[in-house]
């Protein structure tokens, strides 16, 4: 869904400068994405989103996310081992120390299936709403952790 929006957001800019958060936050809902200040100033964060005297542009020419830094595919075949399913709890074992980034990245990614985790050393523990979300988040991981 995130990269749906920023998407969006990237062809919205691609039209011309926004003059506002609020004029984009309207131009998003009108295109059926409706989110709230702190999603969209995060979005725009991440975006890297300038503003100059006619408002919001892509700062970079294409908006592209920052390419420094790993997503969640590289920090899981990374750090990441093995996940195990119990019920509607996800436990990912990890490398000595990776626990904090992966778990960090998962947050970032805002997936749907994720409530909440929690980060030890080399073990993270996400919580998923129900069983099938649970069993969807896990085949997805293994599928990064190759």
């Amino acid at each position: 869904m995130k990269q749906q929006r920023h998407t969006v957001i990237r062809e919205l800019l691609g039209k011309g400068p926004i003059s506002s958060q609020d004029e984009l936050r309207k131009k998003l809902a009108g295109r059926g994405y409706h989110v709230t200040q702190a999603t969209l100033s995060r979005d725009m964060h991440e975006l890297r989103l300038s503003k100059g005297p006619d408002g919001y542009s892509l700062s970079n020419g294409n908006g592209d996310e920052d390419d420094s830094l790993p997503g969640i595919r590289e920090v899981l075949g990374s750090f990441g081992l093995e996940v195990r399913q119990a019920i509607n709890l996800l436990v990912l074992i990890t490398t000595t120390g990776g626990a904090q980034p992966i778990a960090a990245g998962i947050d970032y990614e805002d997936w749907p299936e994720v409530v909440g985790t929690i980060a030890g050393d080399d073990t993270v523990l996400m919580i998923c709403p129900d069983v099938e979300q649970a069993a969807k988040l896990k085949t997805r991981i293994e599928g990064y952790l190759g």
